[in-house]
């Protein structure tokens, strides 16, 4: 799609989304505070089909997206506290800012060319970073900008999904030098050792939170997504209980009367029918 196309496309989404605000009376009654949780929502969405794959799920959940973008930032407009132009301005400005390996010190205007692919080694964007730098440095940048929390854990939210709290909670750490080299197995193994070995219901909670929180380290270190990693085993598990149910009624059996050993059977043949 042309430029002209995709500008046209959003002028017809920021259209509608003004119209829905005025006529409908559900959309009328919203504020941030209302429509937030559809946003998360349709972000866990967008995040299924990603996953999964989708390229048609995954352009319908980024439109589902971009529209809670824009009835958000029209809230904004209303009260006068900002709008959908100055939201794209201040992550482009965000996003240049934290790209220093890109674009170097220099601000870059709407319009300016982008660097010729044969900058020479002096050129502060021909600098040669690997993914694990970028992301170091991007934390580093984030902590030096006005208005933020001070702390090594500022503006982490505490509202977000265990496992994506853990693993913020973590590369914060990380980032300000607090981290191990390798991936650490042993201390996967270590926790549940100790968890094992917990007596009292508290000591059982602690022990398998550091479990958990061990796990999503490991998670971390290896670059997969705690959350969606942990979804994607529940779906199948999810999968295979279904699945195993299934085998039972064709055997002529109700799983909820079956015994454990012969729902673990079951289980047992569901697994074996995966591809």
């Amino acid at each position: 799609m042309a430029d002209g196309e995709a500008a046209a496309a959003l002028e017809r989404l920021d259209a509608l989304t003004r119209r829905l605000r005025v006529e409908c009376p559900w959309d009328r009654e919203q504020d941030e505070r209302s429509i937030v949780p559809h946003t998360v929502e349709e972000a866990y969405e967008l995040a299924d089909a990603a996953h999964r794959g989708d390229d048609a799920k995954l352009l319908d959940e980024l439109g589902d997206v971009l529209f809670q973008v824009h009835f958000l930032s029209l809230l904004l407009e209303e009260r006068g506290a900002g709008s959908l132009a100055e939201v794209a301005e201040h992550v482009r400005q965000k996003l240049i800012r934290r790209h220093p390996h890109v674009f170097g010190e220099a601000e870059v205007r709407p319009d300016a060319e982008p660097p010729s692919q044969t900058a020479g080694p002096d050129d502060p964007r021909s600098t040669s970073l690997d993914a694990g730098e970028v992301l170091a440095n991007w934390d580093e940048i984030k902590r030096g900008e006005a208005g933020r929390e001070p702390g090594i854990f500022g503006e982490v939210p505490e509202n977000l999904p265990g496992p994506l709290y853990g693993r913020k909670v973590l590369r914060r750490a990380a980032s300000s030098g607090f981290d191990f080299d390798g991936v650490p197995y042993d201390a996967v193994r270590g926790e549940l050792d100790e968890l094992e070995a917990a007596a009292s219901r508290e000591e059982r909670f602690q022990e398998a939170g550091d479990v958990l929180f061990a796990a999503v380290n490991v998670a971390r270190k290896l670059k997969v997504d705690p959350e969606l990693a942990l979804r994607a085993a529940s779906d199948r598990f999810r999968g295979r209980v279904q699945t195993a149910a299934d085998l039972a009624a064709r055997d002529g059996a109700d799983w909820d009367d079956l015994v454990p050993e012969s729902q673990l059977g079951y289980y047992a043949r569901a697994r074996l029918t995966e591809p």
